[in-house]
């Protein structure tokens, strides 16, 4: 992309965003959210008879800025977690996570072997993987709703931010698999185990730091509250791209940051000086979600049946079999745990995945992950977009006994 398209990318973007600012409350209310606002925006300007930008698939600068965007998003959620709270009903997404998530990978890989045609076993581990993280964003309706019992809405913020985390070094150690025809190490040579710790550590290290230094310059009076909302977001971007630099796994890192910058740092305070960091990872997310658009055409253009097959699939077998089997025993009814099934959306996670396989893969293997994945995301962006308003209206009124306490679900789990 030469400096004159990258421009227009960057002011057709923002356009989109100041537009969609002036209605977005009426077009939320018929149930169109940003992601498709933005991923539209980006289809319509970037294709005939438009064609005012053009966009690289192969583009790093693309890759880079959507990575960037899911760090600061992953600080921004993990932020919002009160660890209290989290304790106290840590089984569900625990189950979600250690259960619901390899049983997501596996069932996803079995499928993408059987629909899409010509790849190995490693490759359909890559589609598998990529597939399975969720994205809350996604569903936002549903996790600002105070009549879905906020345990609920918990356990779906903590998987969607983990998650992403736990299948990066998988998806690296499956790339490298497929590439070297050996599953020895993931690209970075380390174990995936380790990632993951480098992630935690220093991600926890620096995020309790940081909590620690703004109650210090805070209680000190060294600082004002708008410059230590910008040193919050910085703090994000710092925890992702540090421990990326070491070869640890800087998604989780993100993730595990903003928890223990939330634990150090005072309720009152931490929500007025975070309410920055989210707003940059809202439009740090809008742009990936505008480039996401200006692709998806391209990618799509030869997509089969089979792609159509697998992306449904995907959103619905592949994700609420797994999650209603680790929710076997909880006590949870039948309608929490179709809720919980349904609201795996998949978004920037999946995105950047799609990004680094084609990136990294032989030309044929490239293009048929990236089209599986394309068409997964995009069919949730739509679904689950227009869905989680509604479905979160019809299970208040069907689960009248359920509260914002996180005490019950509206069933028997109590």
């Amino acid at each position: 992309m030469s400096e004159a398209s990258g421009i227009e990318v960057v002011a057709a973007g923002f356009a989109t965003l100041a537009c969609w600012s002036l209605v977005s409350d009426r077009l939320g209310r018929w149930n169109i959210t940003a992601p498709i606002v933005f991923v539209a925006a980006g289809l319509v300007l970037a294709n005939p008879p438009i064609s005012a930008i053009h966009v690289s698939l192969s583009s790093q600068g693309v890759r880079e800025v959507a990575e960037i965007a899911l760090a600061v998003v992953l600080f921004s959620d993990a932020s919002t977690v009160k660890v209290g709270a989290l304790r106290r009903d840590y089984a569900l997404a625990g189950r979600l996570l250690l259960i619901g998530l390899p049983l997501t990978i596996a069932l996803g890989t079995v499928v993408a072997h059987t629909l899409v045609p010509g790849i190995s076993w490693v490759v359909s581990a890559v589609i598998g993987t990529a597939v399975a993280p969720t994205d809350a964003a996604l569903g936002a309706a549903i996790m600002s709703d105070r009549d879905i019992p906020s345990r609920l809405r918990r356990a779906l913020n903590v998987e969607s931010g983990l998650n992403d985390g736990i299948a990066t070094p998988f998806v690296n150690y499956f790339l490298a698999a497929a590439v070297a025809g050996t599953a020895l190490a993931t690209n970075t040579g380390h174990h995936p185990l380790v990632e993951l710790l480098l992630g935690i550590g220093v991600g926890g290290l620096l995020g309790g730091a940081g909590g620690w230094a703004m109650n210090a310059a805070r209680t000190h009076g060294l600082s004002s509250a708008p410059s230590r909302s910008v040193g919050v977001a910085a703090l994000s971007i710092v925890a992702y791209s540090l421990v990326v630099a070491i070869d640890g796994n800087g998604f989780v890192a993100a993730f595990v940051a903003g928890l223990a910058y939330s634990a150090s740092t005072s309720a009152v305070h931490g929500v007025v000086e975070r309410d920055f960091t989210e707003k940059v990872g809202g439009v740090l997310s809008a742009v990936v979600w505008f480039l996401f658009g200006t692709l998806v055409f391209g990618v799509l253009r030869h997509a089969t049946w089979r792609d159509v097959a697998f992306a449904v699939l995907a959103l619905t077998l592949v994700r609420m079999v797994p999650v209603a089997l680790s929710l076997l025993g909880t006590r949870l009814d039948r309608g929490t745990v179709a809720l919980l099934g349904w609201f795996g959306p998949r978004g920037l996670a999946s995105v950047v995945f799609g990004l680094l396989a084609f990136d990294t893969l032989p030309t044929y293997d490239g293009k048929q992950v990236i089209t599986a994945i394309a068409a997964t995301v995009l069919l949730s962006v739509v679904l689950h977009g227009a869905s989680a308003a509604p479905l979160g209206r019809r299970f208040a009124r069907t689960h009248p006994a359920a509260t914002d306490t996180g005490t019950g679900t509206g069933s028997s789990d109590g």
